[in-house]
């Protein structure tokens, strides 16, 4: 099966089985998903949600969560992964926005990674899912899943590279969607462990299904 036909199914699918897809995690404005995407890295979305009611309560502005203590958030948030440094990011990303950005979160890539505990993929999910623009988020479960898939093949062995091949065919009105497809699909579906493959709808074209499932 070529590339594109791969892609072009994969598209298919998800349009026709989930057209609307939508971040797990909770939120009402983009500094409350800029704060939970932080706290999400090597960390669940179920526990990313446990924990931020109560943050947002008492942080719900940057100049707030900025005259923050270090200890006074990490209370907040010690069940999460690496708390001690996720409370000074927290806490020094809100002091950016304050300084630099008038408090509000940031549209262009480039400005949202010079934000404490912003990477590129944490960049990546707010300009996707808050301002709607055709970039790639690539976290574990994009990876597995889209190497599984084949829709990245085997010389993209970093996030980047396999941002740069999804990117490369994926339509940009369905960047942001697919990027929902691949987590959820991951979480669900195309587990890291025991995936569910005779459940999937995806095995038609899937390579890891061809390859390890016995027919």
């Amino acid at each position: 099966m070529q590339k594109k036909e791969r892609f072009s199914l994969f598209i298919d699918h998800f349009t026709e089985n989930f057209p609307e897809p939508e971040t797990e995690l909770e939120y009402i404005d983009p500094f409350q998903l800029l704060i939970a995407v932080i706290l999400s890295a090597q960390c669940t979305d179920k526990r990313i949600n446990m924990v931020t009611p109560r943050l947002f309560r008492e942080y719900p502005s940057p100049v707030m969560l900025a005259a923050a203590k270090p200890e006074e958030v990490y209370s907040l948030i010690k069940s999460v992964t690496y708390p001690n440094n996720k409370a000074k990011h927290l806490i020094n990303m809100a002091g950016m926005l304050v300084d630099q950005f008038d408090s509000r979160v940031p549209e262009r890539v480039e400005d949202l990674r010079k934000l404490p505990g912003v990477g590129r993929k944490t960049a990546h999910v707010i300009a996707s899912v808050i301002y709607n623009q055709p970039v790639m988020a690539v976290d574990t479960h994009v990876f597995r899943v889209s190497k599984r898939l084949g829709l990245a093949d085997h010389k993209a062995t970093t996030p980047l590279a396999v941002e740069k091949q999804l990117v490369a065919h994926i339509p940009e009105k369905y960047l942001s969607k697919a990027h929902h497809w691949l987590i959820l699909h991951g979480r669900y579906v195309c587990t890291a462990r025991s995936p569910r493959c005779r459940e999937c709808g995806l095995s038609h074209l899937c390579k890891y299904f061809q390859q390890n499932i016995k027919i």
